[in-house]
């Protein structure tokens, strides 16, 4: 397998992973209004999170460099047509972190009314904007025949794209929702397992429709699989929720989004970046680095991402119980 090839992989699985780990504090954040009835229950919920949540985005930092070395023509095109979704998905993720920090400063209620909505905001609309940057990176982009975006903002906003961006939005609203089921105690556990159960029909029938409208525009028999996949995987974590088996209904949620993610980019492949105006794609081949670069930063990978899961993995070894009114104390 040629190492540009390898690398598109790689970028695949580090998104995929990013999605599945943030995928939960994302929908933490947005519910925390909706769970937390009083403040107590509110510490409650963020400390459920505030171990893991920076971590997380780690994730996201390493698929993008990777992907700026390793794709640089991909990374510049699709960075320069995604570039008000990605700077408000910044943006969000910025203020979201410092009202996690921020919140509990000063024993006011009003201030801390005022960051609970900034982590709402901070969680509820990279949630949406992410959907909306999957689906046309899926779908493609009107590329000039020099390889720069020749569209504008209303081109990313079509029903395909705010289709994506509600699949992702209901899913992670449903997986943090499951995740609370099963790190915190009654009351919020209880609330935590109604909600997904009413958000987790919603997220199957959209997630239904955009795997079916996305291998109607783009087909493999992998990516076929996987979408197939996804969608049985949340009916079997919504069976299992209710059941109240939560540790079987967070691995259908967290198996959802990874097989999501998945069927888009086997579907894409062997391009990087589909054009919709008739003229060339961005492939693998003509979007990726020299060799020599492509080698240099297998050898890199291959030494410090061991260590970078060993690090994750012993981070939520060491918080893996559930967390009670006495652990309230992160914010």
């Amino acid at each position: 397998m040629e190492l540009a090839t390898v690398w598109f992989i790689l970028i695949a699985v580090l998104f995929t992973g990013y999605f599945v780990l943030e995928g939960f504090d994302f929908g933490v954040g947005a519910l925390l209004p909706a769970l937390g009835r009083d403040e107590r229950q509110r510490r409650g919920m963020l400390a459920t999170i505030g171990p893991v949540w920076d971590g997380n985005e780690v994730w996201l930092i390493t698929a993008g460099g990777a992907m700026f070395a390793a794709f640089p023509a991909w990374y510049a095109t699709l960075f320069s047509a995604l570039y008000l979704p990605l700077l408000l998905i910044l943006l969000a993720l910025i203020l979201r972190g410092v009202a996690f920090e921020y919140r509990g400063m000063r024993d006011d209620p009003a201030w801390r009314a005022r960051w609970d909505a900034a982590i709402v905001f901070g969680s509820t609309a990279p949630a949406f904007l992410w959907g909306v940057a999957l689906a046309n990176l899926t779908r493609g982009l009107p590329l000039a025949p020099d390889g720069d975006y020749a569209g504008g903002l209303l081109d990313l906003l079509h029903p395909y794209a705010l289709l994506g961006g509600l699949v992702t939005l209901t899913l992670f609203v449903t997986h943090g929702a499951v995740f609370l089921a099963l790190k915190t105690v009654t009351p919020i556990r209880e609330r935590a397992t109604r909600l997904a159960a009413r958000t987790g029909p919603v997220a199957l029938a959209a997630l239904t429709a955009f795997a079916a409208w996305t291998l109607a525009i783009r087909s493999a028999p992998a990516a076929v699989a996987a979408a197939a996949g996804s969608v049985l995987a949340l009916a079997a974590a919504l069976a299992a929720n209710r059941a109240r088996r939560e540790g079987w209904a967070f691995t259908g949620t967290a198996v959802t989004i990874g097989l999501l993610v998945v069927a888009l980019f086997t579907a894409l492949f062997p391009a990087v970046l589909p054009s919709t105006a008739g003229t060339a794609d961005l492939t693998v081949d003509t979007a990726s680095s020299s060799p020599y670069t492509l080698r240099l930063m297998t050898w890199v990978a291959a030494i410090f991402t061991p260590l970078v899961l060993l690090y994750q993995g012993w981070t939520y070894w060491v918080f893996r119980k559930r967390v009670t009114t006495a652990d309230d104390g992160y914010h």
